[in-house]
């Protein structure tokens, strides 16, 4: 495996050696040893799923104080734009955000530590979007950053008519009104 640290602190690449053949090819997606020597310890508790036709955005999603939660994600099927946005207090980028590709065909992964905002946008026809956290979904917990807000600047790379969100999404707040972590 291959990890890359992004230019926001502690967000990292991470892209599996992939051996293919006429079958088809083998990857090795996670290695507890390899991923704590590079990014750090971290306790995944749970393994989540999502399938998702063109245009629909999940996001911007976090969950506040101790239920915050660190993500290790992926896309098995497809191809997504993936999005963290900083929220920690104190953080000199905080506010800004990293976008990254995730497909089937370039197989990276995204390391998203606690203090973050995240969401994606699938770019292909269809995507099965897959992720690891640290800490449970804790519904009290959760908010929604606005994935539009102007003050981040965010490039969805598809136009907003073609956009499929929640209710809940739909109504996210600004980052001037989310509290640094």
């Amino acid at each position: 495996m291959t990890f890359k640290q992004l230019e926001i602190d502690g967000v990292w690449v991470i892209e599996p050696k992939r051996f293919g053949d006429a079958r088809g090819y083998f990857s090795e997606t996670f290695k507890r040893a390899e991923f704590e020597s590079h990014v750090g310890r971290v306790d995944f508790v749970q393994d989540n799923e999502s399938f998702s036709c063109y245009g629909v955005l999940r996001g911007l999603h976090f969950q506040k104080g101790e239920f915050s939660q660190a993500k290790l994600v992926r896309v098995s099927r497809g191809k997504v734009l993936d999005v963290a946005v900083d929220l920690r207090g104190g953080s000199p980028t905080f506010g800004r955000h990293v976008a990254v590709e995730l497909s089937q065909d370039n197989g990276r992964q995204l390391f998203i530590p606690r203090g973050f905002a995240h969401g994606f946008v699938v770019l292909s026809d269809e995507a099965q979007f897959q992720y690891k956290v640290d800490n449970v979904y804790a519904p009290q917990a959760e908010a929604t950053l606005r994935f539009d807000d102007p003050a981040l600047g965010i490039d969805w790379q598809i136009p907003k008519a073609d956009m499929l969100l929640s209710e809940k999404d739909m109504r996210g707040i600004s980052l001037s009104e989310t509290a640094p972590f």
